[in-house]
């Protein structure tokens, strides 16, 4: 079993487009390449329901469309016997994650992805961002207590791109980057969730896999369940290199994939 449980609804023109038949060229793209399953992971900041959540201006501007289309959208793709998921990428905010978690609960999620884009009010993955401001042990620091909280809450299902605070190819010293990975490791397994290995970080400048090859075995080790993610932004980019992400997994030890629905998971034996 192959899926890609992270992608982000758009029609060939890189619009956002919540449309059943956006999300076929989404899913003929899957076949293309061997994907047994596909889910879709929309931004949570792009929806009015989640409006008074958002302080940042770069996020509260993009909260303008509503849930139902986009649920709808990919609930006909269902419908058509499509073998597609409905999620959501959901940002990490705080003291407001339980407020979150209750906007989002009416709806009928087959998984929800767990992210950690900013900082308080500076994001993590653009710069100068949370990098003017603090060093890079700092900045780790704060990332993965953030990663640790995010998981103590148990909102989500799935947390993504878990190593972010690479992206710029800047990292603290081994003893402190093993230290981050043991303790965030625990936390994961301690609340049940799973890790996706993304394929995204290939395309970003520190041009990896997400997570580092330590924290994946890391979390490999404490028995925690993995997804594979391409965070594809056009259907071009489903399942790319995901030859690299199954021999990941392969290499960390883990032999299956966690296959969502209704929020919750089942373990597959990964395909190749």
């Amino acid at each position: 079993m192959i899926v890609d449980y992270h992608m982000h609804l758009r029609d060939e023109r890189g619009d956002i487009a919540f449309t059943a038949d956006a999300a076929e060229r989404f899913v003929e793209r899957a076949a293309e390449r061997g994907i047994d399953e596909v889910g879709f992971s929309e931004h949570v900041y792009y929806f009015r329901e989640t409006r008074e959540l958002w302080q940042v201006p770069y996020l509260a501007e993009r909260c303008v469309f509503d849930l139902e289309p986009y649920c709808d959208a990919v609930l006909e793709t269902k419908a058509r016997g499509l073998p597609v998921k409905l999620g959501l990428e959901v940002d990490y905010v705080g003291e407001r994650q339980a407020r979150l978690a209750e906007l989002l609960e009416p709806y009928p999620w087959d998984f929800l992805l767990g992210s950690i884009h900013w900082l308080g009010h500076v994001a993590v993955d653009m710069e100068p961002g949370v990098w003017a401001e603090s060093t890079v042990e700092e900045v780790w620091e704060r990332y993965f207590g953030a990663v640790r909280k995010l998981a103590a809450s148990r909102s989500v299902d799935v947390l993504a791109h878990l190593d972010l605070a690479k992206i710029f190819g800047r990292r603290p010293g081994p003893e402190v980057r093993s230290r981050l990975y043991e303790e965030s490791a625990d936390a994961i397994a301690s609340s049940g969730l799973a890790v996706e290995i993304s394929t995204a970080g290939l395309r970003k400048p520190v041009g990896e896999l997400y997570p580092a090859p330590e924290l994946l075995a890391a979390c490999v080790r404490r028995g925690i369940g993995v997804t594979l993610a391409s965070d594809a932004h056009e259907p071009g980019l489903v399942g790319e290199d995901f030859a690299l992400a199954i021999d990941a997994a392969h290499e960390a030890g883990c032999e299956t994939v966690t296959v969502f629905e209704g929020r919750s998971g089942r373990l597959e034996r990964l395909g190749s």
